[in-house]
């Protein structure tokens, strides 16, 4: 399960921890994916994010800790808790986390036309700048170092990813052109452009893999990207890549769709085309359980369980938490499913 501090108040009070955990483990969840970076701000106590823009947690959370509260609650429960760190590389929207490039305007993503990439509300941070990815490894390496007992991390449709749009900052151009001889035209139709930065993200999430397993070999990397090729070719996700080289313990690809005919089309594509037969173990797809006014029918919900469970997929996570008393019937019997 999702849990999230947007659309929900479960993270806001030692109680709402406590319920939402409770709640989890009633209904037969047994990992919680909890937001702890978004909004250009943490929700736990972060000396890197303090250090680097003054703002230590998210405001209304000062003088807390949901994160130790959460693995505490969760742990008594025999519920895993992973660091969901949802904004990755982007930035700012609508406001929140402008700081960031107020205070690092070089480490802004430019489009072709010189300008702060926008894409779907959101600009973005330069995820092809070392700069940038040294500090969400320092983010990724203070969460993981000061709770030992975290067990996982998750990136997803923003970490490690770029708008397709991006990547027309000098300095990136001039890595291009040194090592290709080119120069790039059209951001999603030349595919060497596209391959090259996409490449370089595919190189950062190994990064990650590596690196934060040195710090505790038995952290689990979790990745729930957009649906691929989407992924790859609106955010330079080559996230196939991520899991033929091992760089990925749990993928949850974000198969988020409204009937179960294009549920089972984009089942079909992971598990016959984008990930290996010896790897379906890691499988654990995104499933829509609320959203906006939106929710599934029972039916649909069970439809789609049942379509993972007919290609030999074992769980899945649902997005979000809020839904869980939406779908109040269905999950009195999902614990036996």
């Amino acid at each position: 399960m999702w849990l999230t501090n947007v659309a929900s108040q479960a993270l806001y009070t030692p109680d709402g921890i406590k319920a939402a955990v409770k709640k989890c483990r009633e209904s037969g969840i047994n990992h919680i994916f909890v937001v702890m970076w978004n909004k250009g701000r943490t929700l736990y106590p972060s000396k890197v994010v303090k250090d680097t823009f003054g703002i230590e947690i998210e405001e209304r959370l000062a003088g807390r800790d949901p994160l130790r509260e959460i693995i505490d609650a969760a742990h008594a429960d025999s519920i895993k808790v992973y660091a969901w760190m949802e904004y990755g590389f982007a930035a700012e929207n609508s406001g929140f986390g402008e700081h960031i490039l107020r205070l690092k305007p070089k480490w802004a993503a430019l489009g072709q036309d010189g300008n702060v990439a926008v894409k779907n509300g959101f600009k973005w941070m330069n995820a092809l700048d070392p700069e940038v990815q040294d500090f969400m490894m320092s983010l990724l390496k203070e969460v993981v170092t000061r709770y030992p007992d975290l067990d996982g991390i998750q990136g997803d449709d923003r970490l490690p990813a770029l708008p397709t749009e991006c990547g027309y900052n000098p300095e990136v151009l001039a890595q291009y052109k040194k090592e290709t001889g080119a120069t790039p035209t059209h951001p999603k139709t030349d595919v060497q452009w596209v391959d090259w930065r996409a490449g370089k993200l595919n190189q950062f999430a190994k990064r990650i893999y590596e690196e934060l397993k040195v710090i505790r070999p038995s952290l689990k990397i979790a990745m729930s990207p957009s649906i691929f090729p989407f992924a790859k070719t609106e955010y330079l996700q080559d996230w196939p890549t991520w899991v033929q080289n091992g760089w990925v313990d749990l993928l949850s690809p974000q198969v988020y769709r409204y009937d179960i005919a294009a549920y089972r089309a984009e089942l079909s594509k992971i598990v016959k085309q984008q990930v290996p037969s010896d790897k379906l173990g890691i499988v654990a797809p995104g499933v829509l359980l609320k959203v906006g006014t939106y929710k599934p029918t029972e039916a649909f919900l069970q439809a789609m369980i049942d379509e993972n469970r007919a290609n030999n997929i074992k769980g899945e996570v649902f997005f979000f938490y809020e839904g869980l008393n939406e779908q109040a019937s269905f999950f009195k019997t999902y614990p036996q499913q």
